[in-house]
C-alpha cells in the first residue's frame, strides 16, 4: 500500500476493508503495518490514549513489577504509552504477522505471540497477568464476543482487565455492542469479575461514514465517532 498522506486517503483505504472475516481483516492488517500509526494519527484515534488514562487512574501499585498482556497489540503503541508511565514488562498478541513485526521493534515485549483470536486459543498462561488491556480488536469482523472469557482467564486475581472499543453504527456493530455487553454482564452476575469503571468518549476516532467529497457547509453525518472503554477486576475467588 502507498504511504496514505491525507484523512480523506486514509477513510477511503479503511472503507476498502469491509470483511466480516477476521483473517480477511488480519491480512489488510499485514499490509498496513509500516503505516498505521501515521494514518490513525491523521483518523484522530484517541482509542490507546483513552484506555491507558483510564487504566493509570484506576490501577494502584508499582507499574514496574506487573506484567502486561497487551492483546492485539498491533504495532505495539498501547505498550510504548503505558512504558511512558514506568510500565516495563509487557506480552503481546496480533493476528497480523506485520504488525508483530513493527510491534517487535519497539523492543518492549518480552514475547509477541500470533494467533488469531476467536479461532486459535488466547497464547497466554491461565492467571498470569496483573493487567490486560484490548484495545479496538473486540469489534465485529476481528474477535468474537467470546474472547473476553479468555482476557478474564489470562488475569491473575485482582489484576485489571481493561476493553476500549469505538461504538459503530452499523447494524453489525451495534448488535455486535448488544452482545459483548450482554457477556460482560453475565460474567460479571457469575462473579468471574467486578465493574471498576465504564468511560465514554465523545471523540473516540474520526468516522468512516463521512464521504470524502462531501460539501463541508452541508454536512450531516457527525465527524466523530463515540466510544466506550470498560474497566473489570478479577475476582480473587
Amino acid at each position: 500500500m502507498s504511504e496514505c498522506r491525507t484523512t480523506e486517503e486514509v477513510i477511503l483505504h479503511l472503507q476498502s476493508c469491509k470483511s466480516p472475516q477476521a483473517r480477511d481483516t488480519a491480512q489488510f492488517y499485514n499490509m498496513w503495518a509500516k503505516n498505521y500509526e501515521t494514518d490513525t494519527s491523521l483518523m484522530s484515534y484517541r482509542a490507546p490514549h483513552l484506555a491507558v488514562d483510564f487504566l493509570s487512574e484506576n490501577f494502584t501499585g508499582s507499574p514496574g513489577d506487573v506484567l502486561v498482556l497487551d492483546v492485539a497489540c498491533g504495532t505495539g503503541w498501547v505498550a510504548k504509552l503505558m512504558f511512558e508511565l514506568g510500565f516495563r514488562h509487557f506480552v503481546g498478541v496480533d493476528s497480523s504477522k506485520g504488525m508483530l513485526e513493527q510491534a517487535a521493534e519497539t523492543g518492549l515485549y518480552q514475547d509477541l505471540k500470533l494467533a488469531l483470536l476467536g479461532t486459535d486459543p488466547l497464547p497466554a498462561q491461565t492467571g498470569a497477568f496483573h493487567v490486560v488491556i484490548i484495545v479496538g480488536g473486540l469489534c465485529a469482523g476481528f474477535a468474537p464476543v467470546s474472547v473476553v472469557r479468555e482476557l478474564c482467564q489470562a488475569a491473575k486475581p485482582g489484576a485489571l482487565v481493561c476493553i476500549a472499543r469505538g461504538n459503530h453504527t452499523e447494524t453489525q456493530a451495534q448488535q455486535y455492542k448488544e452482545d459483548l455487553e450482554r457477556e460482560l454482564q453475565l460474567m460479571e452476575d457469575e462473579g468471574l469479575w467486578s465493574r471498576v469503571g465504564l468511560k465514554q468518549a465523545d471523540k473516540y476516532m474520526r468516522s468512516l461514514n463521512l464521504s470524502p467529497d462531501r460539501d463541508e457547509d452541508n454536512v450531516t453525518e457527525k465527524p466523530f465517532i463515540s466510544g466506550t472503554i470498560y474497566l473489570y477486576k478479577k475476582s480473587s475467588c
